[in-house]
């Protein structure tokens, strides 16, 4: 008689990192959330007078004032700082210090949607005079300039940072990459390619040319008279999206693993799911049929049924098309149950910070089992009739909760979901 196999290894989140808008470090995060306070502002890093939209979330990040060193700063890119920073915030967390790690069984997992379009286009101004030069001055470049131009770099920063030598990749899938770069994440550990992942996502995209972007498809919001609501999730009045920038990271290890060394879990990755809808760049059917199917699945792998949802963080970013479209699909992946779990959009408070959010939406979620609270949408004071579910408006809200689903929509096409869960809610 064959011996019986192992069941698939449990991912545990035992360490978490976050830079975000309003909230620099995991606790100022939490903090402003369940405040239900927003970080939009009027553009400060450069003049936005020109732009259609003028405002965005903006991290209050000093790299120096966060410990990165004089050669960090200079070599990298702000999306790498701020990777940096919330790794070592995550395992300073796990209680995993770099030096208590396996080099060759630590794996990285880096999302990100833009690259590190802040260097680079600050290098091009240098490199080109201010655009006045086609024919540009290498010589005037920083050393590191190749860097910023290769995406591959952010991952080799959090490698270097924790002493990783396994498995370190890039996860690009536009909006979607931080919940596929943790879908990634949990993948690798339970083929037994590595036993910690540092895992997460990072994204610094607020500068002229993705301003420009955002202005030649009309996605951002208006509300320049009013930056701190201009960011208005499933709204009648809102008028779009708002940027963001920031980075979470998590250490991810097995539960077994964690549990013999007591480390404190957060939550299990329980299931994950991802989508194309072949469809549009940027378009979205109205009746969210591949975002459902991300979330069946995502449900699925967890082996936890609709009603065992007690949290949805929306994808949320405040255009008309997305907000129905994630509505319908909840509709249609929770049934009834859709309109007694609470939903919300922290994208009201944080901006989109594109590769990043997803992450950091998983980080919030992480917190809402930690502390039994679902953070809310702020600046929902009119309803969209079409957006019909319990969107948790303006005031956060104690509500036990073992299972969070999040989503997560992107250009191109992209619709991924993952469920994260208190251990003892997912069946063993």
């Amino acid at each position: 008689m064959s011996a019986q196999r192992p069941g698939p290894i449990r991912v545990a989140v035992t360490g978490i990192g976050v830079v975000a808008p309003g909230g620099v470090g995991r606790e100022a995060f939490w903090s402003m959330l369940t405040a239900g306070r927003t970080a939009t502002r009027r553009i400060t890093s450069f003049d936005p007078a020109a732009f259609r939209c003028q405002v965005a979330a903006e991290a209050d990040f000093d790299p120096e004032e966060r410990g990165l060193s004089p050669q960090e700063i200079r070599r990298m890119d702000r999306a790498a700082q701020m990777a940096v920073f919330a790794t070592r915030e995550a395992l300073l967390d796990s209680g995993l210090a770099p030096g208590k790690l396996n080099p060759a069984r630590t794996a990285v997992t880096v999302g990100n949607a833009v690259g590190c379009t802040t260097g680079l286009e600050q290098e091009y101004r240098v490199v080109s005079d201010g655009g006045r030069k086609w024919l540009v001055d290498h010589e005037y470049a920083v050393p590191h300039l190749y860097d910023y131009f290769a995406p591959s770099s952010l991952a080799r920063e959090v490698a270097w940072a924790c002493g990783a030598e396994g498995p370190a990749a890039v996860v690009s899938s536009g909006c979607t990459s931080g919940i596929d770069a943790l879908g990634y994440a949990t993948a690798i550990l339970r083929e037994g390619s590595a036993d910690i992942v540092i895992a997460g996502s990072t994204d610094a995209p607020i500068s002229p040319i993705t301003l420009a972007c955002f202005d030649a498809i009309k996605a951002t919001s208006t509300y320049n008279d009013h930056p701190e609501s201009a960011c208005r999730p499933f709204a009648a009045d809102r008028r779009g999206l708002v940027l963001g920038e920031g980075a979470a990271f998590f250490v991810l290890e097995s539960l077994d693993s964690a549990r013999r060394r007591g480390a404190h879990v957060y939550c299990e990755i329980a299931g994950y799911g991802g989508r194309a809808n072949g469809y549009h760049m940027t378009g979205l059917k109205p009746d969210g049929r591949e975002m459902a199917e991300a979330i069946r699945v995502a449900l699925d792998e967890a082996r936890l049924n609709p009603d065992d949802v007690d949290y949805v963080n929306a994808h949320g970013s405040g255009t008309k098309q997305n907000d129905r479209h994630e509505t319908a699909a909840v509709k249609s992946t929770l049934g009834a149950h859709a309109y007694r779990v609470p939903m919300s959009s922290i994208k009201s408070m944080v901006g989109h910070s594109l590769g990043a959010i997803g992450s950091i939406e998983i980080a919030a979620c992480a917190l809402a089992i930690e502390h039994d609270v679902v953070p809310p949408t702020a600046n929902l004071t009119t309803s969209d009739p079409e957006c019909d579910l319990d969107y948790v408006p303006v005031t956060a809200r104690h509500h036990r909760t073992d299972v969070a689903l999040s989503v997560g929509s992107g250009f191109g096409g992209f619709q991924s979901a993952i469920v994260v869960a208190d251990p003892e809610a997912v069946p063993a």
